[in-house]
């Protein structure tokens, strides 16, 4: 079992920059289960949507052109937490974050799709101002 509590997020002006963690518990990111990592977000009244993602490597990252080029996915195996460093936030960024992690994941796969994910944050609201 893995449990995944997150922090960070807030309400920001447009062009401003946030970082949102995601800690784990139990199984640690280094275990034989081999675990991907991947952050969503979900506006009110839309679909889940995919963010950005790690394979196994932790210097390995996939993003959404929606956000390429301004958020970074990255891992901290010793502390157990993945982070998403967001800049020149824009109000289209407005929504709930959730970060996931994929067991026995494979050694080169990016998952993008939430049902490839087991287990889930609680969310963490990020509001972009105009």
């Amino acid at each position: 079992q893995v449990q995944l509590v997150q922090s960070g997020g807030g309400l920001v002006q447009a062009g401003a920059s946030l970082r949102l963690s995601c800690a784990a518990s139990g199984r640690t990111f280094s275990s034989r289960y081999n675990y991907a990592m991947g952050w969503f977000r979900q506006a009110p009244g839309k679909e889940r949507e995919f963010v950005a993602a790690t394979r196994r490597s932790d210097i390995a990252t996939y993003y959404a052109d929606s956000v390429s080029g301004r958020f970074t996915i990255s891992r901290d195996n010793a502390q157990n937490t993945v982070y998403l460093q967001m800049n020149t936030l824009k109000p289209e960024d407005t929504a709930v974050y959730y970060c996931a992690t994929k067991d026995r994941a494979g050694l080169y796969t990016y998952y993008t799709l939430s049902n490839d994910y087991d287990y889930w944050g609680q969310g963490t609201q990020v509001t972009v101002s105009s």
